[in-house]
């Protein structure tokens, strides 16, 4: 016999798992794309740390030039990393230790991931664990 309502019972089973499959794709479609963006945001701030960094270092290279464009600056250069004397003058150089042992390489720190799995699986749906593998 037919049953009316097993039929619309499975009806609803199938709509239900469609919405679902359908409802797991948009939210999916919307993460990747969204931890995309977390990511560029993190390069896009390093490299902003990174190019202020590198104008701290080229304006103390500009003032470095500038004092070598003097004769006291060129000087002061000769004598400190040539060894260079007027006539007239004596050079000593003062000699260290003949040798020095370096100190023993520290072991490598392995980090330990220590998040249960539902915070792993929420930072990753929320992007925190894309700025946080790069520092």
């Amino acid at each position: 016999m037919w049953d009316a309502s097993r039929d619309v019972k499975s009806r609803r089973s199938v709509v239900l798992v469609v919405f679902l499959l359908v409802a797991l794709a948009v939210t999916m479609g919307g993460i990747f794309p969204f931890r995309q963006i977390i990511a560029q945001n993190a390069q896009v701030e390093e490299t902003r740390s990174q190019l202020e960094r590198l104008r701290g270092e080229n304006a103390e290279l500009e003032v470095r030039a500038d004092v070598l464009r003097t004769d006291a600056g060129v000087e002061q250069l000769a004598r400190e990393q040539f060894g260079f004397v007027r006539p007239g003058e004596e050079s000593y150089e003062v000699q260290g230790p003949l040798t020095i042992e370096p100190p023993p390489a520290p072991e490598p720190v392995v980090p330990v991931d220590d998040r249960g799995l539902l915070q792993r699986v929420w930072d990753f749906l929320t992007g925190r664990d894309v700025g946080a593998s790069d520092g």
